[in-house]
């Protein structure tokens, strides 16, 4: 039987997990029946899973950066959505996520998030320094997908000059694999924005934006070679997989460069 002191720690641990399913069936609800729709409505719950483990895991911090991606990313994808899809080439479902798009973006953020809750709870000689290089690639990841979710969006709506990153040959907006420059700032953009969130609530450090946004930057050109030369040969490469492994490739390249800095230093 638990003596009292147990029964608060219990009670301690349980909290934010309580919180957080209140929370989330409380937004998952309102979004429910507002008209203007960003999810459908398995994505909704699906959302409303991720909300739960992140704010359970990382609090309220971890679940800020989450909402700006969200909601800064939903707004993207609107940009030129009439030209987009009238060329075809914008978004199903007129950019509302699905389960899919919520795991796709947002899979190797939870790994990270429940890797530090993990080591928070049961510490080890070396749990800090983990922690802090999982939180980077938690920030990382999820700078790297509005990276390129800035990236597609503006360079599909505003590319005036766009040409496939294997051959710098000029191909048609849309076209998997195609970069322009107006994309391209707009996912450098989208990086700083999303570092500078995650500095702003205390996950990373000032330092750690830059490591974020040259992060993002090799991994959104990575995903677009994947995307020039692979993504069209094999059926489960599904933008989901590509995007799982883009945002894969921030969080390592992220906490790659933090590692050498330091090495360095």
């Amino acid at each position: 039987m638990l003596n009292s002191l147990d029964s608060f720690t219990t009670l301690d641990v349980l909290a934010p997990w309580a919180f957080a399913i209140g929370l989330n069936a409380i937004l998952v609800a309102i979004a429910w029946v507002v008209p203007k729709k960003l999810l459908t409505p398995a994505g909704l719950i699906h959302a409303g899973v991720l909300g739960i483990i992140l704010w359970g895991t990382l609090g309220w911090r971890g679940y800020v950066v989450m909402m700006v991606y969200f909601l800064a990313g939903s707004a993207v994808t609107r940009i030129g959505m009439k030209q987009k899809e009238a060329a075809g080439i914008a978004e199903k479902r007129s950019g509302a996520r699905g389960p899919e798009n919520v795991w796709g973006s947002a899979f190797i953020a939870t790994l990270c998030a429940l890797g530090a809750y993990g080591l928070a709870a049961a510490p080890l000689p070396w749990s800090a320094q983990v922690i802090f290089l999982l939180l980077l690639g938690y920030v990382a990841s999820i700078s790297t997908k509005l990276s390129d979710t800035c990236a597609s969006e503006v360079g599909k709506a505003y590319g005036k000059h766009t040409f496939l990153i294997t051959t710098l040959k000029p191909v048609d907006r849309g076209t998997e694999g195609a970069v322009s420059l107006e994309g391209t700032l707009a996912g450098i953009v989208g990086s700083a924005t999303l570092a500078i969130v995650g500095w702003l609530v205390g996950l990373i450090t000032p330092i750690d934006i830059l490591w974020c946004m040259i992060a993002a930057f090799i991994a959104t050109n990575l995903e677009s070679v994947i995307g020039a030369t692979l993504q069209s040969k094999f059926d489960w490469l599904t933008n989901e997989v590509v995007n799982i492994v883009n945002t894969l490739m921030g969080a390592i390249a992220a906490v790659l460069l933090v590692l050498s800095f330091q090495a360095l230093t």
